[in-house]
């Protein structure tokens, strides 16, 4: 294993257990959203379950393409692109998720906190894209 966390092989296990969890949660939470928590919920708490589903979605590729890039070209805006991502990805939707079953919506400030992390692992990323073309 080398400073940056990729094994020998290529992969980094993390990133990629990441990615399929967020793709587990993002599928599970959106079919749950529509089938048994319609009519149970109020429109918006039903919305916040849609969006962090969505967002689980969205960024599983991103992690599954962060766990492919450590592999072959590991980098410190990489890793911490991953680790932004993700962290952020389970504290945006998963307050979402817990407000909404919950009803506690004393978790709000939770939420944008999640959503900046999502923003700087992007900016990581891109960060690291100009640093390889360079």
């Amino acid at each position: 294993m080398n400073s940056i966390g990729s094994t020998e092989r290529g992969f980094v296990p993390s990133w990629l257990l990441m990615a399929a969890l967020f793709g587990l949660l993002g599928v599970g939470f959106g079919a749950f959203a529509a089938h048994a928590l319609q009519g149970s919920l109020e429109p918006k708490a039903l919305g916040w379950v849609e969006t962090a589903s969505d967002y689980w979605l969205a960024h599983a590729p991103l992690l599954l393409g962060l766990s492919l890039l450590l592999a072959r070209r590991p980098s410190r805006a990489f890793l911490l692109s991953a680790w932004s991502v993700a962290l952020g990805g389970m504290l945006f939707s998963g307050s979402l998720v817990v407000m909404a079953l919950s009803g506690v919506t004393a978790l709000a400030w939770i939420t944008p906190l999640g959503g900046v992390l999502l923003l700087l692992g992007w900016g990581c990323l891109a960060a690291g894209a100009v640093r390889v073309r360079h």
